[in-house]
């Protein structure tokens, strides 16, 4: 939850600041905004969240699947935000839709599958 947060307030006040605040296009400033959150996400969930007493991924590794997730995860993000936009519903209303859908979805495939906990020996 701890990055999750992160990404989403630190994202939510740089659109905020972008979008209304420079007037760019609700697109622009949400990329802008998953950029930096993506990257503070990420170091949250690497080196503190799931970190393993023992790592057995490497760093590119554990990066090429967070990039992968995170690819499947950008499109079905943009078009939430998107697809409610289009009927009128505010991109700020539709980062908080989109925020409950991906706190369950990230949290399995981080847990899961990026951030994988090693195998116990029995």
């Amino acid at each position: 939850m701890a990055g999750g947060s992160l990404y989403f307030w630190s994202g939510y006040a740089i659109f905020a600041v972008t979008y209304s605040g420079l007037g760019w296009s609700w697109i622009g400033a949400k990329m802008m905004a998953d950029a930096v959150g993506w990257t503070l996400n990420y170091l949250v969930q690497r080196y503190w969240a799931f970190i393993p007493d023992g790592r057995h991924l490497s760093e590119i590794e554990h990066v090429g699947r967070y990039i992968s997730i995170e690819s499947v995860g950008f499109v079905l993000d943009y078009l939430i935000i998107g697809i409610l936009n289009h009927f009128g519903l505010s991109p700020y209303i539709g980062f908080f839709i989109s925020a409950g859908f991906f706190t369950v979805w990230s949290y399995l495939w981080y847990k899961y599958w990026v951030f994988p906990q090693p195998k116990s020996v029995a």
